[in-house]
């Protein structure tokens, strides 16, 4: 669905000089937003049902505090020694476990209660309809968004709530430190690490060292046997999942175990039918990426990391079964439906004239998956 008459755009000029309420209105019609339904909560202001539901909002974020500043007290100064059952000191001992978890497990539940009631009882509900579109975002509709944003904080009335505000500070600060308490710096990989290829969030194992070529090999079952793909093992229309194979790698156990075990690694690899290959719309800068008929796109989604394991031969379309997410294949397999907003990385391919098999010509040279890959590459 798109906008058949799209706004005139201002100027410069024109774009510094609008109020927020202009930028929100022009930000709504660039994005095709109609709002059917945008209801203010309290059209009257000050009102006792109004009170009542922005002190239990506070209520809720003032119990998290309080047991966040709890699990802390009760993790740094109960007795947490061992003792024997029978013993003295065994009652208080045999508490300790189930109140550190009460303790922030109710200061979690209570920033998480106190949240939603804000969201329910202050947050417009409005009901809108939006275009979708491809692409990434103009000057012009940054400054629009920001104005968006702003007028949803207004409308909201965060800002003249100063107790919902003091109270919810003072519960995420406190569940904040209760967390805060366990050693999570060992659970964070360093994406910076770019000597190590192996754990490095910047490559997958797609990447080559020292030039050596990487196979594409089709899991068997069995890790330790290696069967490689030649396009010749791929009818029209099929598809087949692969993994990087290197052939230093032939006889270590480890590194074949771990090549198909590797959560970035999985990719499909789909032979089109000749008249679907004639009406394929490559990404600028990947015109070279396919061979042939031949295209290789990794399985890990672009929304949260499910793996797309489904192609319809007949549409050409890729889905992913966690969120119904569905991909074009024959256009640089863009998202066409679902909550994925970025195309599946493609993976660039050849063959090896001497031996006959699919190789990665590289790594992948943009984004895999979601979070952390939103970076440049």
């Amino acid at each position: 669905m798109s906008s058949t008459n799209p706004p005139e755009l201002p100027s410069e000029e024109e774009l510094a000089a609008m109020s927020r309420e202009d930028l929100v209105r022009l930000g709504a019609k660039l994005d095709g937003v109609e709002f059917i339904e945008y209801p203010d909560p309290w059209p009257v202001k000050g009102t006792r049902a109004e009170k009542r539901a922005e002190r239990l909002v506070a209520l809720w974020f003032l119990i998290a505090a309080a047991a966040g500043l709890a699990f802390v007290g009760i993790f740094l100064f109960w007795p947490s020694a061992y003792t024997a059952p029978g013993t003295d000191g065994y009652t208080l001992y045999s508490l300790y476990t189930p109140l550190i978890g009460a303790t922030l497990g109710l200061s979690v539940l209570a920033v998480g209660v106190g949240a939603l009631l804000y969201t329910k009882k202050f947050i417009p509900h409005e009901v809108a309809v939006q275009d979708r579109h491809d692409g990434g975002s103009s000057e012009l509709d940054k400054a629009t968004i920001v104005a968006e944003l702003s007028d949803a904080g207004n409308r909201s009335t965060i800002a003249r709530r100063s107790l919902i505000k003091r109270t919810a500070g003072l519960g995420a600060g406190a569940m904040g430190l209760g967390v805060g308490v366990f050693a999570l710096g060992g659970l964070v990989r360093d994406p910076w690490a770019q000597t190590d290829s192996e754990n490095s969030l910047w490559h997958t194992g797609w990447k080559s060292d020292n030039g050596e070529r990487v196979y594409l090999r089709r899991a068997t079952g069995d890790p330790e046997e290696v069967a490689l793909v030649k396009p010749s093992d791929l009818d029209a229309g099929g598809m087949e999942t692969v993994f990087p194979f290197r052939e230093s790698e032939r006889k270590d156990h480890e590194a074949l175990s771990k090549a198909l075990k590797r959560s970035d690694n999985p990719v499909m690899l789909i032979r089109l039918r000749p008249e679907d290959g004639r009406k394929v719309i490559k990404h600028q800068g990947q015109e070279d990426f396919n061979y042939g008929d031949y295209y290789a796109y990794t399985k890990i989604c672009s929304h949260l990391g499910c793996p797309t394991s489904l192609y319809e031969q007949r549409t050409n379309r890729i889905l992913c079964p966690c969120h119904q997410s569905q991909f074009n294949a024959l256009e640089y397999c863009k998202p066409i439906f679902g909550p994925a907003t970025r195309k599946l990385a493609q993976l660039p391919i050849a063959v090896d004239e001497e031996t006959g098999y699919l190789y990665a010509r590289s790594d992948f040279t943009e984004p895999v998956g979601p979070a952390f890959w939103e970076r440049k590459s």
